[in-house]
């Protein structure tokens, strides 16, 4: 008992004010939009005379901060906007605590309407990717283009690997300590996990993906939005989606299997797939040279 006493304390973990992650992380391109009780952390960059600028949604447990490399790429030519999703990062917990994809989709709506965007190409990481197809089956005619990558919302008959921290947050008991006790090891580990070459991360990436996670109300959200059942199959709602789509995903995903590529292709009449090599989950992160290019060609595409 002694031990785990010792342990707990150790690994006991504030939460960091998010004033704090602004002065640290924040500079003159980051905006804050008053909405749905919360203060939304974005940005806008780019050209703006773009009149269907990009709209780009992070994963589970990330930020707008993932997109910053592809971002440098893709603003030469067009307008491009990114958010912290309620739950995470800076813009941080949803007081009314709804993460479900209905709350997203509303909220993503609510967000294009206050900056008076009527139309968007949507591209949606992991958990990103799954409000992205969904807001596209909603509103069809504000949906331009839709660039999924490697998207959620899909069930398979593969078992992923899947990233450690997920698992251990979605035990009840562990996930009520995850509440406090949040060792900066387990977080690295599963940012390991989410690449195909975990030798590209960074330490100060790592450092970041801890603060955001850390950020004051987040792992409580996070640990909600974590009893979703994410293996509802949605197959008959994807078939749907008429907007023109490209499928992007890397080929050593361990958190979401590969094979969900080529279902959404195949479900997607409309659509176009990029399999990225030696690139994990997230590879606007690990490959974002060729992630942007192969983008901008979708984009571009009459």
């Amino acid at each position: 008992m002694l031990i785990l006493v010792i342990t707990a304390i150790s690994y006991y973990q504030k939460d960091i004010p998010v004033d704090t992650l602004i002065k640290k992380y924040c500079n003159t391109d980051d905006r804050f939009m008053p909405l749905m009780g919360m203060q939304v952390h974005y940005r806008d960059e780019g050209n703006q005379t773009d009149s269907i600028p990009i709209l780009l949604i992070h994963g589970t447990a990330s930020s707008l901060f993932t997109w910053d490399s592809s971002t440098l790429i893709l603003k030469e030519k067009h307008r491009v906007i990114r958010f912290d999703l309620p739950a995470f990062a800076i813009t941080g917990p949803n007081p009314e605590k709804d993460y479900s994809i209905e709350y997203y989709s509303h909220f993503v709506d609510s967000f294009l309407l206050r900056l008076n965007i009527h139309q968007c190409i949507l591209i949606g990481n992991s958990l990103g990717g799954n409000i992205a197809w969904q807001y596209s089956l909603l509103h069809p005619e504000k949906v331009a283009k839709l660039v999924l990558v490697d998207a959620g919302g899909l069930a398979s008959s593969v078992r992923s690997k899947g990233s450690t921290g997920f698992k251990i947050a979605q035990i009840p008991v562990l996930s009520s300590l995850l509440k406090y006790i949040t060792p900066k090891v387990l977080v690295v580990k599963s940012l390991h996990e989410a690449y195909g070459d975990p030798s590209k991360v960074k330490d100060w990436e790592e450092t970041r993906y801890f603060d955001m996670l850390v950020r004051e109300g987040n792992r409580e959200a996070l640990v909600t939005r974590l009893k979703s059942n994410f293996q509802l199959d949605e197959s008959s709602k994807i078939r749907q989606i008429k907007t023109p789509t490209l499928i992007i995903w890397g080929d050593l995903d361990q958190l979401i299997p590969v094979e969900n590529a080529s279902k959404f292709n195949t479900l997607i009449t409309n659509s176009e797939l990029e399999l990225m090599k030696d690139v994990g989950h997230i590879p606007m992160e690990e490959s974002p040279t060729a992630f942007a290019q192969r983008v901008s060609m979708f984009i571009d595409k009459k």
